[in-house]
């Protein structure tokens, strides 16, 4: 049987900048220097770095001017101007929490509210936060824009490791905490709101998202399941089993018809959140030529690109690798000598794409070039249609198998043998 490496080329990523910390020498690669979390603003106008030993650095993006692209390269990053105008005159903020953070996550952008009123929920009607998990278990909000602290979560009783906001540009907030609970606030009642709490794991939970549409909440912990809630009820809804390990981490797609899960199996599944079923498994690491054994790799971290077509995972065995949706091997994983990624901890797109960060155990921080592409119009259809439709409502439609196939993902598993034509028919390359 031909192997697929000898079909499918994988590329060596390339490193376009670096940001290291500047830590006092008794602090430097001590523990609580490791960059636990790092997120893009919605509108791509601000990175967020949780850079260790309690302090979060705001930067202005883009980063063109500081930007460096290796000579003779073909891959050229993309950077988009949108919020670039309103960010021309923006300063690098540093955030002191305190704590040491584990957990990052921007407010989207509200309606306008008065400006200058200081009652949280007035003040960021009009403004863009940052909300910063803490291991005491409690949550600090901060204004992006002038860097100032707004209020202070509390209700967990241990280390808040994952945040999440309502995509649809409410003020819902989700948290996750090895309290074994999740909160979900309403944050236009600052700091006085009451968080419906979700009970259920048995162990520390370690991340969780919401869905697009915002009917779903998805989260992992120290289990081999993945459990989803009602957003709408705050109840449970079903249990995924398959991982045979903590499971890690997890992420929907940018329709919501596909979560991504990592676990210390070195496992990486496809679900297809409303019927429970695996629809693609993954390995993240890929054994040697002479190797017959897979490595004792734990992932830390998966994220869907932003078109949906790609998806990223960071692992403990310094490598990053980027996948193509369908295809059973990453089309770009970082370089072998050169620039391995030390021990990753985390990783996220650039909201527009082009850009993958990447976070280290030792405080740094990598952007790497990623793919950047035009979908094809059939899955912009299936984006559309499935971000309002639900797998059952998908096949109860009065169309043909393979539409329906189409719609669901499952055609991903249908064109296994040829993965790398069936990928090519949804992309344009811009790269």
């Amino acid at each position: 049987m031909e192997d697929k490496r000898s079909r499918i080329k994988t590329e060596k990523a390339t490193l376009i900048q670096e940001l290291v910390p500047l830590h006092p020498q008794p602090l430097d690669r001590r523990s609580g220097c490791e960059t636990w979390s790092l997120e893009f603003s919605p509108d791509g106008s601000y990175f967020a770095w949780s850079m260790g030993h309690g302090i979060v650095k705001l930067v202005p993006w883009p980063l063109e001017d500081k930007i460096r692209v290796p000579r003779n390269n073909a891959c050229k990053p993309c950077f988009s101007t949108a919020g670039q105008q309103e960010n021309n005159s923006a300063k690098e903020k540093t955030l002191d929490c305190g704590q040491i953070v584990w957990s990052l996550a921007f407010g989207p952008r509200g309606l306008q509210g008065r400006e200058g009123n200081i009652r949280p929920s007035k003040y960021f009607l009009s403004t863009l936060i940052l909300a910063t998990g803490l291991n005491n278990g409690f949550i600090k909000v901060w204004d992006v824009k002038t860097g100032n602290f707004l209020f202070c979560l509390t209700g967990h009783q241990d280390v808040v490791r994952d945040l999440a906001f309502a995509p649809n540009g409410g003020w819902s907030l989700v948290s996750a905490s090895r309290d074994k609970t999740l909160h979900i606030w309403n944050l236009t009642k600052g700091a006085d709101t009451n968080p419906k709490v979700l009970k259920g794991h048995t162990q520390w939970v370690y991340c969780c998202c919401v869905s697009p549409n915002c009917s779903m909440i998805a989260s992992v912990s120290g289990e081999k399941y993945v459990f989803l809630w009602s957003m709408r009820s705050y109840t449970f809804i079903r249990k995924l089993e398959g991982h045979r390990n903590y499971v890690i981490s997890c992420d929907f797609s940018p329709d919501g018809a596909l979560l991504i899960t990592a676990a210390f199996d070195h496992q990486v599944r496809l679900w297809d959140p409303y019927t429970g079923k695996t629809l693609i498994e993954l390995c993240h690491y890929f054994p040697g030529p002479l190797s017959n054994t897979i490595h004792d790799v734990l992932l830390r971290s998966v994220r869907f690109s932003p078109e949906g077509l790609y998806f990223a995972t960071v692992a403990e065995d310094r490598d990053m690798r980027i996948w193509a949706l369908g295809i059973e091997i990453p089309v770009v994983e970082s370089p072998d000598t050169q620039t391995p990624v030390t021990n990753g901890l985390c990783c996220v797109f650039h909201p527009h794409g082009g850009i993958l960060a990447t976070g280290t155990r030792d405080g740094h921080v990598q952007f790497w070039c990623s793919p950047m592409v035009i979908p094809s119009l059939r899955h912009l259809c299936r984006q559309t249609l499935r971000n309002f439709l639900s797998t059952h409502q998908v096949l109860a439609l009065p169309i043909p198998t393979k539409m329906k196939d189409f719609l669901t993902y499952r055609s991903l598993t249908a064109h296994r043998g040829d993965s790398a034509l069936h990928h090519s028919q949804e992309v344009i390359s811009l790269n």
